[in-house]
């Protein structure tokens, strides 16, 4: 396979993904309360949204470089 093909099939993949989940969570441990010996912490949940825009962006660019290398070897 060629490197065009490979690229274009790969971006298919994460266009499609990105469409379908449309935001990555995770926790993290924060700091409440710090005196002396005592530590309290609270556990956070945020969430980096993925545009929908941006999984059609990826979609379209690994289609077209999936149809510019196939037409090209053949």
């Amino acid at each position: 396979m060629q490197t065009k093909m490979i690229l274009g099939i790969v971006l298919i993949i994460l266009g499609v993904v990105g469409l379908i989940v449309q935001g990555v969570s995770y926790t993290s441990r924060e700091k409440v309360v710090d005196v002396g010996g005592l530590t309290v912490t609270a556990d956070k949940e945020k969430t980096i949204p993925i545009p929908a825009i941006l999984g059609g962006v990826a979609l379209a660019g690994g289609v077209a470089l999936v149809v510019i290398s196939s037409r090209k070897s053949t």
